[in-house]
């Protein structure tokens, strides 16, 4: 989720977004980490929008916070749309990591899936926008994997795990590290369809709200 700010003097689009992470595996080099992470990933296209009739520069702001001590009321009480709230831990019942919904501003993460240019914090958020995962999911031949395709894609041998594999079988998928942020990406957005106010502001995604207890492996 995230707050839209036309500028018609810069013609510039930003699109910002904070994150805070709480959760026994969030830290704040981590924080800063990710949100790294999810504003270079989003930012490569440098992409332009039409509105209006006129083209703007559009970029993404985003900034993550690490806040351990957050509680539920916080969260649930929240009404800045540019704030998003996920726990980190190295534990997940759902062994991935997920949002709430598709266009909301919450979620979990597990620690393992945002280390090693994984690429996941990235795809979250392209879900906490509105995305969702392609139909297709057998993308052979149609080289460079868009950033919303899932772990378990059928891809062209450069990006699975491993080169050699057979597509589906051990190691031949998509290899998460290898997904980028590609002008289609950008184009499902529909940023240009954005009801802007007089100030220019606009609201993309909505509010899931949802505070995560700590998962537990089942004894």
């Amino acid at each position: 989720m995230g707050v839209a700010e036309l500028n018609k003097q810069t013609y510039q689009l930003v699109l910002r977004s904070i994150f805070y992470f709480y959760g026994d595996a969030a830290s704040a080099s981590l924080s800063e980490q990710v949100a790294n992470e999810i504003m270079t990933h989003w930012n490569e296209p440098r992409t332009m929008i039409n509105i209006g009739y006129e083209w703007f520069d559009l970029r993404f702001e985003i900034v993550g916070h690490y806040q351990p001590d957050i509680c539920a009321e916080t969260v649930l009480q929240n009404s800045e749309a540019s704030n998003n709230y996920f726990r980190v831990e190295e534990f997940s019942i759902n062994h991935v990591s997920s949002v709430d919904g598709i266009g909301c501003n919450t979620g979990y993460f597990k620690l393992d899936n945002l280390l090693n240019n994984s690429t996941t914090a990235a795809h979250e958020y392209g879900h906490t926008l509105g995305l969702e995962h392609p139909q297709n999911l057998d993308i052979r031949g149609e080289g460079q994997p868009g950033i919303m395709y899932p772990r378990g894609t059928i891809c062209d041998p450069e990006f699975q795990y491993d080169p050699s594999a057979l597509p589906s079988q051990p190691g031949g998928t998509l290899n998460p590290c290898f997904r980028k942020v590609l002008p289609a990406d950008i184009d499902k957005l529909h940023l240009r369809r954005l009801r802007f106010n007089r100030q220019g502001i606009a609201i993309v995604g909505e509010f899931s709200s949802i505070f995560h207890d700590k998962h537990q492996p089942s004894k």
